[in-house]
């Protein structure tokens, strides 16, 4: 028998983000108050801000997805406990129920083989990121206290599967999110077959120097008001080959660990992005001017693509916007991403 807790992040209802979209899992910081990279124009988050995200971030009741679901776990001889979680430090205290018995270094280790599994119902993949981003910062040891059993190609041990429950069945259909490109179960009785029932399907994440994390992938670009891409500049590496150096404009780039934003509007910008391959796919789309036979001149969308192990976006000038796994952010200087293998894990049928 499982003790299943059924963990949802305590945000607006309908918002398209939710929690971890902008930051604010409810009553934490904003994503632009914690990543050094961003920052609003006061150059911090404004009280009034952190105010009304608390406001909103209240939850009266569960959504009917995980009473059903929380029905069915109970119906297959599961302990459940609902908890919704309005704080990272309410999300780390689920986090614990996970952790492994206590080792001789003194390390906080999940323990794979528990009792106890997690359920994340998630209105968005921001969701689900501000969970693993929780799962990361619990477990990954610090650079000089690494030890001996850690892999060679790892900064972090497996962490612990987690099942996904899908609060908004449209996600799946034509703006897929997460669950739907990884083919996991979407209605309530199914996902709570996997938990009981189900296998541990191991996924690649990625890390980077901003301090979070990405389970689908980054945009990096933006748009004026009549949806026409504008141009910015960046130097775009990926491990030893340069994608671009910074001196020739950008549409977009983008940082892939699955599909997501494998194309953007009719350009394919990724071709075979897979979240367990150990590898990042990242694709440049550059404008370039070329001659037509007839001597006319027209711009053609040059698009760039590498894989490796780690991507890094300088920009040239001002502030990238991007979307990563969703929530929006402001790139002002160096990112770096790394990819993790198989460090994270979905309970799937």
């Amino acid at each position: 028998m499982y003790d299943v807790v059924l963990l949802t992040l305590g945000s607006e209802r309908d918002a398209p983000g939710g929690c971890g979209s902008g930051g604010a899992c409810c009553g934490g910081a904003t994503e632009a108050a914690t990543d050094p990279t961003t920052q609003t124009d006061s150059g911090q988050a404004s009280q009034a801000q952190t105010s009304g995200d608390t406001e909103r971030c209240a939850t009266e009741r569960p959504r009917v997805p995980v009473l059903a679901c929380s029905d069915a776990l109970i119906a297959r001889g599961a302990r459940v406990e609902m908890v919704t979680a309005r704080s990272d430090a309410e999300i780390d205290a689920v986090l614990a129920r996970l952790d492994g018995p206590a080792r001789p270094d003194g390390l906080t280790w999940p323990d794979l083989d528990g009792k106890t599994r997690l359920v994340v119902a998630t209105a968005s993949d921001g969701q689900l990121r501000a969970v693993l981003r929780r799962l990361v910062r619990r477990y990954a040891p610090a650079p000089s206290r690494r030890p001996a059993d850690l892999p060679g190609n790892r900064t972090l041990p497996d962490l612990p599967p987690v099942a996904v429950l899908p609060l908004d069945p449209a996600r799946g259909g034509t703006h897929r999110d997460l669950a739907a490109q990884l083919g996991l179960p979407r209605d309530p009785a199914a996902v709570a077959a996997a938990v009981v029932d189900g296998t541990a399907r191991r996924l690649d994440l990625l890390r980077n120097d901003g301090g979070s994390v990405t389970l689908d992938g980054a945009l990096l670009g933006a748009a004026d008001e009549a949806g026409q891409p504008l141009h910015w500049r960046a130097r775009v590496e990926v491990d030893d080959t340069i994608l671009t150096n910074g001196d020739e404009p950008l549409l977009a780039c983008v940082v892939g660990n699955a599909g997501g934003y494998a194309t953007l509007d009719d350009v394919v910008l990724l071709t075979a992005p897979d979240p367990a391959d150990g590898q990042i796919e990242v694709a440049v789309a550059v404008p370039v001017l070329v001659r037509s036979a007839l001597g006319r001149k027209r711009v053609r969308l040059e698009v760039r693509r590498a894989r490796g192990r780690a991507v890094s976006v300088l920009p040239r000038e001002g502030k990238v916007p991007y979307l990563d796994d969703g929530v929006e952010g402001e790139l002002t200087r160096k990112r770096s991403w790394w990819i993790e293998p198989g460090a994270w894990a979905v309970w799937s049928i």
